[in-house]
């Protein structure tokens, strides 16, 4: 976004460089309209860069420390604000437009295009999660968008002034030329960056390749258009400044994969034996060779951990087995772990999968590592999975369809997902489960976040789905499902402080009885006493009086 500005008057003073003296500018070294088309096209450049920019900070603080909601707002607040300051600031420069924008896009290229490099290695490298740097990366977040923000703000007033010295013109009509070239440019940046930088190239390389067309662009329209604005020693400082950046930032990228490997290294530990990027998320495998268990690490997150997953498959799946189980529809489970408890049960005619990432499935029914884990459960006939958005395949899914439903999805305070714990996701739920079906929700740790819990529980309610709570701890104090990677503890594990366990609701159209299927083989880790105890302790959480979550007014 840019402010309008209106040029000084007909005359402008001489631009840095111009010969003493004189108080007219150079004439330019081609024809006004070919120079207005050429400064109109590097502020498309230019705003495409600043969106990418944009973009990049978002979906990377997003990633790193969560939220995604919380992330977008404070990186466009706090950019937005700046780039007012920018244009304040630049009215000191419009004396030296040419030489002032050639120097602008030099430091927001270097600063933009290593954004990414720098906020990933201080997660990776400063213990971001603890420490004296527990708050690194947010701070980090907000300095860089507010530098950069300052920049491109900056440019605003400086592209007015040398769109003026091309030709004058009426204030609006050039602020509608500039306007128009700034929006079209951020249009392309803004798609170009879901669609090419981060699938193919990934956001470390895109960011550094976004700096490094920003640097050339800029550079090019002001040695090339209004060289002669500058002095010889003025060019000079200017091509060799430029030629440092473009160095520094293609270095960077000749390094990132080895930047990449190592950071992620420091973050997960030596033992990452699988890392891909799929058309979803970021997905790690970590350990199952010398006797190192599994971890599934998916955006940063723990998923999976081979040491504890058994207990939190067997509660979410077991007491939902307790009925008529033929037919069974899994929501999320990617990792195949949901649907090996299902298989077990006898009477399972078939079992459909419902997960977003394909690129997840694929790894689960390929990898040595992971398909043992899962029991080779996407080589049994009766599973059929789909890569499909949940939402949108439960609303063409035929009313009682399912005798039970398994919702293995991330915790409901991680915001990409809250619209899978809204009222109108339960009722379409309510809608594909047969007159005495049930349906398990992975609700998040009850203990640490009850009121998060309860307000599932309550949402659940409101969609005529009443449900029984029960908890179950982890081995371990420091696993639990949707932990984010400590950076301080790679060498022990990449475990987080985590919540202590998990809190599950199981739900039906009448109050559902809390017992396992007897004729189903005995779990490993659950029994009909852990079970009771279990619904004991998360009962005494309570949290009463809370409202639904809904689709337009999330309370996660």
């Amino acid at each position: 976004m840019i402010e309008p500005h209106v040029p000084a008057p007909p005359g402008p003073p001489p631009s840095w460089g111009a010969p003493r003296g004189t108080g007219a500018p150079a004439p330019l070294p081609v024809r006004p309209g070919t120079g207005r088309f050429l400064v109109l096209a590097g502020v498309f450049v230019c705003a495409a860069c600043g969106l990418v920019y944009e973009l990049e900070l978002v979906a990377l603080a997003s990633y790193l420390i969560g939220d995604s909601v919380t992330q977008a707002s404070v990186v466009l607040s706090v950019m937005v604000f700046a780039m007012g300051l920018g244009s304040l600031a630049a009215k000191r420069l419009r004396r030296f437009a040419a030489a002032g924008f050639g120097a602008l896009e030099a430091v927001l290229a270097l600063v933009g295009g290593s954004s990414a490099m720098v906020l990933y290695a201080v997660f990776a490298w400063t213990g971001g999660w603890g420490g004296l740097w527990a708050d690194g990366p947010r701070v980090l977040l907000v300095g860089f968008s507010l530098t950069i923000g300052v920049l491109i703000g900056a440019e605003v007033p400086l592209l007015m002034e040398l769109i003026q010295r091309v030709r004058r013109q009426d204030p609006g009509g050039a602020v509608a030329d500039l306007f128009a070239a700034d929006y079209v440019g951020a249009l392309v940046g803004g798609l170009a960056f879901p669609f090419v930088l981060l699938p193919f190239l990934g956001q470390l390389t895109g960011a550094l390749l976004t700096g490094t067309v920003n640097a050339v662009v800029g550079a090019a329209l002001v040695l090339g258009l209004f060289r002669r604005d500058l002095t010889r020693r003025a060019r000079w400082l200017l091509l060799t400044a430029n030629v440092l950046v473009v160095a520094l930032l293609a270095t960077a990228t000749v390094l990132a994969d080895d930047f990449e490997r190592a950071a992620r290294h420091a973050v997960y530990g030596q033992d990452v034996r699988v890392a891909v990027r799929t058309d979803v998320q970021e997905v790690v495998l970590t350990g199952d060779a010398d006797g190192r268990p599994l971890d599934l690490f998916l955006d940063g997150r723990l998923r999976v951990s081979d040491s504890d997953e058994r207990r939190y498959h067997e509660a979410l799946v077991r007491p939902a087995m307790d009925g008529p189980h033929a037919r069974v529809l899994i929501l999320g489970g990617g990792d195949g772990l949901a649907a090996r408890e299902v298989l077990r049960h006898p009477g399972v005619r078939r079992v459909d999968v419902v997960e977003p990432d394909a690129g997840l499935v694929r790894l689960a029914r390929n990898d040595p590592g992971l398909s043992a884990l899962n029991e080779h459960a996407y080589g049994d006939p009766r599973l059929h999975a789909g890569a499909a958005d949940a939402f949108r395949r439960l609303r063409s899914t035929p009313s009682a369809a399912y005798d039970v439903v398994i919702s293995d999805l991330p915790d409901p305070d991680i915001t990409a997902g809250t619209k899978l714990y809204s009222q109108e996701f339960y009722g379409l739920l309510r809608r594909v489960l047969a007159p005495d079906g049930r349906l398990a929700v992975h609700a998040g740790p009850v203990a640490d976040r009850p009121r998060t819990f309860w307000t599932v529980d309550a949402t659940l309610r409101a969609a005529g789905l009443p449900a029984v709570a029960y908890r179950v701890g982890t081995r371990d104090a420091h696993e639990g499902r949707d932990a984010a990677p400590d950076p301080g503890r790679a060498a022990a594990g990449p475990h987080a402080p985590a919540p202590r366990g998990w809190g599950f609701l199981l739900a039906a159209r009448a109050a559902p009885a809390l017992r396992l299927d007897p004729a189903a083989p005995r779990p490993r880790t659950l029994t009909p006493e852990s079970l009771a105890g279990g619904a004991r302790d998360a009962a005494r959480t309570r949290v009463p009086g809370l409202p639904p979550s809904t689709l337009v007014h999330p309370r996660y």
